[in-house]
């Protein structure tokens, strides 16, 4: 098993590649190109690819130096058909993780087999509870107490899969959805950086359908 740390920067031959799907402005995925160049990650972001050609995030992608691409799910009759062109474009790029940060798209299972133990999203809920849309004003409804966010691995099941970190904040009293978001995504781009440099780092351990890490560190962060 590969050491942990910034050693392996300097062999381009043990560099982990990743390319991050958005369909908007992307903050997670600019929290992920700013941490893996700030503390120096075994990895490169190889691509930064969208569905949507106003997506704000190529901006900033392209003026850090990273490739983008456009496949635009309007331009494909079928689910199906764009998930095909979409896996081409990816694997044009040899990653060794695909990283979904605010990609709009419900996934054919043929598409999640294909990247299956390699493909991450992060969901704005303490997963299992609510998947799909409308996360935090779901929570404020039901009177949860904690709300927060899951990284976890994508499966043919629409926000399943197992689960790699997840962070929690208090519900607060006169919390609307947009005060509720907010600080959630505070701790996004902290754990979804986070989660990916372990993947990187090969510091991820399967047991079943489990996922811990190899040292133990925790897979919680609490505000």
């Amino acid at each position: 098993m590969r050491g942990r740390g910034t050693r392996h920067s300097a062999d381009s031959t043990l560099m982990k590649k990743l390319v991050i799907l958005i369909s908007g402005r992307g903050s997670n995925m600019e929290a992920i190109v700013k941490a893996c160049a700030a503390e120096g990650w075994p990895a490169q972001v190889a691509a930064v690819i969208s569905n949507r050609p106003d997506a704000g995030g190529l901006a900033f992608a392209a003026a850090h130096g990273i490739a983008t691409a456009v496949v635009d799910h309007k331009a494909f009759a079928s689910r199906e058909d764009f998930d095909a062109e979409l896996m081409r474009v990816i694997d044009g790029f040899a990653p060794d993780l695909v990283v979904l940060a605010g990609f709009m798209r419900i996934l054919t299972p043929g598409f999640t087999a294909h990247y299956a133990r390699r493909l991450l999203n992060i969901h704005p809920s303490l997963l299992p509870a609510f998947t799909g849309l409308h996360t935090h004003e779901r929570a404020i409804e039901m009177g949860c107490k904690l709300a927060g966010a899951t990284v976890h691995f994508v499966t043919a099941e629409l926000d399943h899969g197992a689960i790699v970190m997840q962070a929690a904040v208090p519900v607060l009293a006169g919390d609307d959805a947009a005060a509720l978001s907010a600080r959630v995504l505070k701790l996004e781009h902290q754990i979804y950086p986070r989660s990916v440099r372990w993947f990187v780092e090969d510091a991820l351990v399967w047991d079943g359908d489990r996922v811990f890490h190899r040292d133990g560190a925790p897979q919680l962060l609490l505000s």
